[in-house]
Order: C-alpha cells, then sequence, then structure tokens
C-alpha cells in the first residue's frame, strides 16, 4: 500500500511543481508582447484593425498605408501632356497692340449688331472680329461686321459640330498674333459694360473664365462614356456653360489638343451607350481643362444666362422683357458674384 501511494503521489508531485514554471513562462510572453507592442505600434493597430473584419473591411483598413496604384499615362497622353505643358510655359505676350477677338457663333444676320457697333466706336486697333453664320450669310449694318465671316459649316445643337465651330473660330483668330484675349458669343448676346471696362477686366485677367464643374446627377457625370477611358476618367468629368472667354495660350492648346478631343469626337453623342445624351459643347472644355490646367481657369463664365427655368435652353428675353432696370439689375447682380467669388485672383482699377 506503501509503493502504490508513492506510485499516486508522484505524479501530482509533479504537476504542482510545473505551475510556477508555467506563470514564469506566461508573464514573460506577456513581456515580450508588450515590448513588440510599444515597439511597433503601427504594425500592431494595422493587425487589430483586421481583427473580425472581412477581407473587404480588412482592405479598407489597410488602404491607409497600403501603396496606391497610379495609371501610367499611355504614349499619346504623355507626348500631348509635354506639348501642352510647354505652351502654359510661355508668357503672356501683352503690349500696346494687343487685342481681344470677338467670336459670334451665329446661325445668320446678328441682330444687336447696331449695339455692337457702338460698343466698338472708338475704340479700333483693340478688338478683331470674327464671324462663323452657320446657315445664312449675315447682312451687315455696321462697318465693324462687314467681311469679318470665316468658312463656316453647318451647326447642330448638342453635337460635336457646336465645338468645331468655336475650334474654327479660334483658329482663325489665332492667325492675327496681337490678338490675346478670345470671347465667343451668339447672336443673343450683348454687351453690359464699355468697351474699355471690358478690355482691362479680361486683359488683366490671370485666368481664363471657362465655367468647369461636377454634376453628379444623370446629366454631369452620369453622361461619361466607359470608352472615354482611360484617358478620361470619370472622377474627372465636368459640366460647364459653352460660353467662355480665354487666353491665348489656352486658345493655342485647345487647338493643339487632338488626343481629348478625339474621345468627345467619337463618343460624347447620342446612341452610343443607352438612356445617355452626351452634349459636347457641355462637357469637352470644361473636362479638358479641369484635367490638363485646374489652375488656370475661374471655374465660372463672364456671360450671364439665366437657367432657373430649368429646361434644356436657358430663358429668352422678349422685347416687353428688357428694359433699363434689367440691365442694371443683371450688372450689380453680376459684380456681386466676381466680387464675392474672386476678391484677390486679379487685379481690375476702373
Amino acid at each position: 500500500m506503501g509503493e502504490t501511494q508513492n506510485l499516486h503521489l508522484s505524479p501530482r508531485h509533479r504537476s504542482s511543481l510545473k505551475k510556477p514554471l508555467l506563470i514564469v513562462l506566461l508573464v514573460c510572453i506577456t513581456s515580450v508582447l508588450l515590448v513588440i507592442t510599444y515597439m511597433y505600434p503601427q504594425h500592431n493597430s494595422k493587425s487589430s484593425a483586421c481583427a473580425g473584419l472581412s477581407s473587404r473591411g480588412c482592405e479598407a483598413a489597410l488602404s491607409g498605408w497600403l501603396p496606391v496604384h497610379v495609371r501610367k499615362f499611355t504614349d499619346e497622353e504623355v507626348a500631348a501632356r509635354v506639348v501642352i505643358k510647354d505652351i502654359l510655359r510661355l508668357p503672356p505676350a501683352l503690349t500696346a497692340k494687343s487685342k481681344i477677338a470677338f467670336m459670334f457663333l451665329t446661325p445668320g444676320t446678328l441682330p444687336f449688331e447696331k449695339l455692337w457697333d457702338k460698343f466698338f466706336q472708338g475704340q479700333e486697333g483693340r478688338f478683331s472680329i470674327y464671324i462663323h453664320p452657320s446657315r445664312l450669310r449675315p447682312v451687315h449694318i455696321s462697318r465693324h461686321f462687314s467681311d469679318r465671316e470665316i468658312h463656316s459649316d453647318h451647326v447642330t445643337w448638342g453635337r460635336i459640330s457646336m465645338v468645331d465651330a468655336e475650334r474654327r473660330l479660334l483658329a482663325n483668330a489665332l492667325e492675327d498674333p496681337d490678338n490675346q484675349h478670345f470671347v465667343l458669343l451668339s447672336e443673343s448676346c450683348i454687351p453690359l459694360h464699355t468697351f474699355d471696362y471690358t478690355y482691362r477686366y479680361l486683359m488683366h485677367a490671370n485666368v481664363s473664365f471657362i465655367d468647369s464643374f461636377e454634376d453628379l446627377g444623370p446629366h454631369g457625370t452620369g453622361r461619361h462614356m466607359d470608352h472615354m477611358l482611360p484617358e478620361i476618367p470619370r472622377q474627372d468629368f465636368r459640366k460647364g456653360a459653352q460660353w467662355f472667354t480665354m487666353k491665348r495660350q489656352h486658345a493655342v492648346i485647345v487647338m493643339a489638343d487632338g488626343l481629348y478631343y478625339s474621345k468627345f469626337r467619337e463618343y460624347c453623342r447620342p446612341g452610343v451607350e443607352a438612356n445617355k445624351n452626351c452634349i459636347a459643347d457641355e462637357h469637352y472644355l470644361p473636362t479638358f481643362f479641369h484635367m490638363l490646367d485646374p489652375g488656370g481657369i475661374s471655374n465660372w463664365s463672364v456671360t450671364y444666362v439665366d437657367w432657373s427655368e430649368r429646361r434644356w435652353h436657358p430663358k429668352t428675353y422678349r422685347a416687353r422683357d428688357v428694359s433699363l432696370k434689367l440691365l442694371k439689375n443683371i450688372t450689380v447682380m453680376l459684380q456681386r458674384f466676381f466680387q464675392h467669388i474672386n476678391q484677390t485672383s486679379y487685379a481690375i482699377t476702373e
């Protein structure tokens, strides 16, 4: 019995001896883990962030420190961007001979030609006029507009032909090296300020006045086509009013562009993708400048257009609507808007 009791007690005795040893080991392991946590807090936080998460949740947790993939430009993009950057580096060539090119995109005769004639009186040598009549040859009553038509083609609203007409006007205006600023106008436009004010405002601006904004709805980003990838990412797709004024450097890069223009020519039109009605003149220039020179544009236009009726076309002012009070109200409203948006972007003295 004594021997049997010794046999039973021996294992129990050895087990009691292991308990202090296990406690020591656990304390050592815990200490090591605490040291590692202190020395490598980032790695520990990343691990804890993934604890209990799905693979998608873990990817989201790690996205802050994993390398971000940046798409490499195609050969065509590299070539286009090199040319555009070199053009934008050219300093403005403002001289006493510098002129503003007024470019009229019209279906025919200009109904406000007499008003524009008064606007240009006494300002010879400070402006140029170019007319793109898309349907009928205009009949002129002002010597300033006589024989100022350029070679024109038919223009369809909402199609690339509208952009082609704009580029055609820019190309003709760029032939005169003294033209340093370019204004796109329709037959419905009238001036709200004197020529002298307009000249100083545009010539001394350090930006081109091109409307460009992000519209996340179906009539904005919703018009982006997958066919435009990879050169035009969806997140860079912009919208804006057609009417612009731009510096000479910007006019030159528009004419130099073939890559981005071709994407809009081929795919920004009805019928390419179901339920998408892409309108080239509302998206090409806003997207182009947002991608290639976002700091060089104002992101808003100096042409007043009333879209309050929320239709496909802006509000049309009939003869009974136009009064001196209306024109003064528009002028004051625009001045307040400009002062609020861009108080220090450029220096203008009256």
